[in-house]
């Protein structure tokens, strides 16, 4: 996987992933605010004919453009709720005997059952090892004797960000911590 660029809008909000590619765009057309990061990626271009010097343009790895994206609220906006993200936002641990454990080994369980008119949401849904889920079943809780570990919460921008993207370069990752909220387990 090809390393990605952390776009924010003006004002430094964390809006997505995008490829180098597109952020070269955002250099090609003179829309890039400011930068932030340490890291640089380079892409290089084809040769002048009449110098036969090769073009070379240098991305950061955090760039805000310069328009505001009016739509993009860090703490609005619920990231996609897949497994290997709530595994992520719950740090790969069984909430309820807390173990750790492979993605393989867990699984979703919905802490107000489905088949009782639970959601499936972030705020019902928790990471939980094969052996716990087949425990509680579609118990409720003070049913099968079993409690969480932790409260499920729903991520906010920042936070998605970073439970979407496996690759995320070390001055992102700083950026983006510093967004998440205060609930955050990352």
């Amino acid at each position: 996987m090809m390393e990605q660029v952390l776009k924010l809008d003006v004002g430094g909000r964390p809006v997505g992933w995008i490829t180098r590619e597109d952020g070269a765009l955002l250099y090609c057309r003179d829309q890039v605010a400011w930068e932030a990061g340490d890291a640089v990626m380079i892409l290089r271009g084809g040769f002048s004919r009449a110098t036969g010097a090769r073009s070379i343009l240098r991305i950061n790895s955090i760039v805000a453009t310069t328009s505001v994206d009016r739509s993009v609220d860090q703490w609005a906006g619920k990231p996609a709720l897949t497994n290997i993200a709530l595994f992520r936002r719950d740090g790969f641990l069984c909430l309820y005997c807390g173990g750790e454990f492979g993605k393989s080994q867990l699984t979703r369980d919905h802490v107000m059952p489905v088949s009782r008119g639970g959601l499936d949401t972030w705020e019902n849904g928790v990471t939980a090892c094969r052996a716990c889920n087949q425990r509680k079943a579609d118990a409720l809780l003070d049913e099968c004797g079993m409690s969480l570990l932790a409260t499920p919460y729903v991520p906010n921008r920042a936070e998605g960000l970073i439970l979407s993207n496996r690759k995320i370069l070390g001055d992102q990752m700083a950026f983006l911590r510093t967004r998440v909220g205060p609930q955050s387990r990352i």
